[in-house]
C-alpha cells in the first residue's frame, strides 16, 4: 500500500510514518517545514517535501508512485490545498487513528494504549525504554522525539503496540486496546470539551472500551528519578512491563524480575521536552498547563537540591489563549518555591477572533508568590537575565509548548548569533497531536 501523509515532519505523524515504512507501506509526505522527526523520516528513505503544499507534489505522487491514501493532521483546515486536491484525485482520506488501527490489525498487535492530561508521553516512552533494556520486542509511536531510539517502529518480532493515545480530537476513542494505562487526568482542550464533565466522560469511554485499565496506585519503592510525578509514571510503567514480561518460574525468579524493572526505570534517560536538559544546568520542558507548570516545578526544585544548585529560575511561554482563559485561576501556587519567574506571552494558535488576549500581567497578578515574577519577552534582555542566573547557580527551567524552546537552544548553542530571539531550531510542529506532558 501506498499513503501520502500531510504533516508528516512533526511529533502527531512522522512517528506514525516510520511505524507504517517499518511495517512495509510505501510512505511519501509533506510539511510546511521541517519539524522534530524530519532527520528520522529522511533516515529512512521516505520521500517527503518541504515548503508549499499547494497539491503538487501529492499529484506527482498520484500519478507516479500510484499512492491511493491521504492521511492528514487533525490541524488541516476543510480549504488546505493538499485535502481539496485529495477530494479531487479521489483518494481515500483519513486522519492518523484510522490509519493506525489498519496497522494494528493487519499486524495483529495488542495495543498498550497510554492515555491521560498529563504524564503520557513519559510513560509511553518509560515502557518503551524498559522493554528495550528487559529484551521485550514491542512497537510503538510516542509523540516525541528519544535519545534511545527513533519516535515510531515496527518491530516484526513484536507481540504488543505501545501508543501514546491523546485525548485531543477524542483520537483516543477511536481504539480499543488490550491495555489502557491511565495516568493523571484533569481538565484540559476546552476547544474540544466544552465541559469538565465531557472530558470526564471521554476519559470513561476510553476505559469502557479498553480489555484491562491500569490506573496509578502508590509509587513503587525503590524508585529514585526526580519528581514524585516522573516516579509515579515510573510506577505506571512498572505495572505495565509487569504484564508483558515473560511470567515464568518461582515467585523468587518474580521478585528478581520486579527488582530488575525498577533498575531500568532508574536508569530511565528521558525524552526530548519533557524535563530535557539541553545543557549543564538548561532545561526545557513542553508543559502549558497550570497542573503540569506545578508538577514540572517540582521536579525542577528536586533536581536542584540534588545538584547542589542554589535553586531555580523559570522562563514560561503559555499554549493557546483559550486554553489558559479556562484554567486561568489554577496558576495560583504552580511557581511557588522558584526564585524567579519570567512570563512571556502566549503562543497563539486556532483562537477565536473576538476572545481578548490575555497578557502576562493578567497572569502574574493572580500567583501567590507575584512579586517574584515579570513580563517578559523572548528577547536579548531575557537572555542577558538568564545568563547571569545560570552564572550564580540557578537550574534554568524553560516550560513551553511554543517557539520558546528554539529560543532557548539558540542561547544555549548559539549565543553569538546576532538575536538570540532568532532560533536555530524549528519549534516542534503539530503541537496538540500527539503530545502529551512530562
Amino acid at each position: 500500500m501506498k499513503i501520502y501523509i500531510s504533516g508528516i515532519s512533526g511529533t502527531g505523524m512522522g512517528p506514525l510514518a516510520l511505524m507504517a515504512h517499518d511495517a512495509g507501506l510505501k510512505v511519501f509526505g509533506s510539511d510546511l517545514a521541517a519539524g522534530a522527526v524530519t532527520n528520522e523520516l529522511v533516515q529512512n528513505g521516505i520521500s517527503l517535501t518541504l515548503g508549499s503544499q499547494d497539491g503538487g507534489f501529492l499529484r506527482s505522487c498520484v500519478e507516479k508512485d500510484g499512492v491511493t491514501w491521504f492521511v492528514h493532521t487533525a490541524a488541516l483546515p476543510p480549504n488546505h490545498p493538499e485535502l481539496k486536491m485529495a477530494k479531487k484525485l479521489g483518494l481515500k482520506i483519513s486522519k492518523r487513528d484510522e490509519l493506525i488501527s489498519y496497522l494494528v490489525k493487519k499486524l495483529k498487535l495488542k495495543m498498550i494504549a497510554v492515555a491521560g492530561t498529563h504524564g503520557k508521553t513519559t510513560t509511553t516512552a518509560m515502557i518503551v525504554w524498559g522493554a528495550q533494556q528487559l529484551g521485550i520486542p514491542v512497537s510503538y509511536i510516542i509523540g516525541t522525539t528519544l535519545p534511545f531510539a527513533e519516535a515510531g517502529k515496527y518491530d516484526p518480532d513484536s507481540e504488543y503496540f505501545v501508543y501514546e493515545a491523546d485525548e485531543f480530537d477524542r483520537n483516543f476513542l477511536h481504539f480499543h486496546p488490550w491495555l489502557a494505562v491511565i495516568t493523571t487526568v484533569s481538565y484540559d482542550h476546552p476547544d474540544i470539551y466544552p465541559s469538565v464533565e465531557d472530558y470526564q466522560a471521554a476519559f470513561l469511554q476510553f476505559e469502557e472500551q479498553s480489555e484491562e485499565v491500569l490506573h496509578g496506585d502508590e509509587i513503587a519503592a525503590g524508585l529514585n528519578l526526580a519528581g514524585e510525578a516522573r516516579r509515579y509514571d515510573a510506577t505506571l510503567a512498572l505495572d505495565a512491563l509487569e504484564r508483558i514480561m515473560p511470567q515464568k518460574g518461582l515467585t523468587k525468579v518474580l521478585q528478581n524480575k520486579h527488582r530488575q524493572i525498577i533498575d531500568v526505570l532508574n536508569r530511565f534517560p528521558g525524552v526530548g521536552r519533557r524535563f530535557e536538559q539541553v545543557s549543564e544546568g538548561y532545561y526545557s520542558d513542553y508543559a502549558h498547563h497550570p497542573e503540569e507548570v506545578k508538577v514540572t516545578v517540582e521536579i525542577a526544585i528536586e533536581e536542584a537540591e540534588r545538584r547542589g544548585l542554589k535553586g531555580v529560575v523559570a522562563i514560561y511561554e503559555p499554549h493557546q489563549n483559550t486554553r489558559q482563559a479556562e484554567l486561568l485561576d489554577r496558576y495560583r501556587d504552580a511557581f511557588v518555591g522558584v526564585e524567579q519567574v519570567y512570563w512571556v506571552p502566549t503562543y497563539l494558535t486556532r483562537e477565536p477572533k473576538d476572545q481578548k488576549i490575555l497578557k502576562p500581567a493578567d497572569y502574574i497578578n493572580l500567583l501567590d508568590n507575584k512579586k517574584r515574577a515579570e513580563s517578559a519577552e523572548l528577547d536579548d534582555n531575557l537572555a542577558e537575565k538568564i545568563r547571569k542566573w545560570h552564572d550564580k547557580g540557578y537550574l534554568i527551567l524553560l516550560m513551553s509548548a511554543g517557539p520558546a524552546d528554539a529560543w532557548i537552544r539558540r542561547l544555549v548553542y548559539a549565543p553569538n548569533q546576532e538575536s538570540a530571539a532568532t532560533p536555530i531550531v524549528a519549534p516542534l510542529r503539530n503541537a496538540e497531536e500527539g503530545m502529551g506532558e512530562r
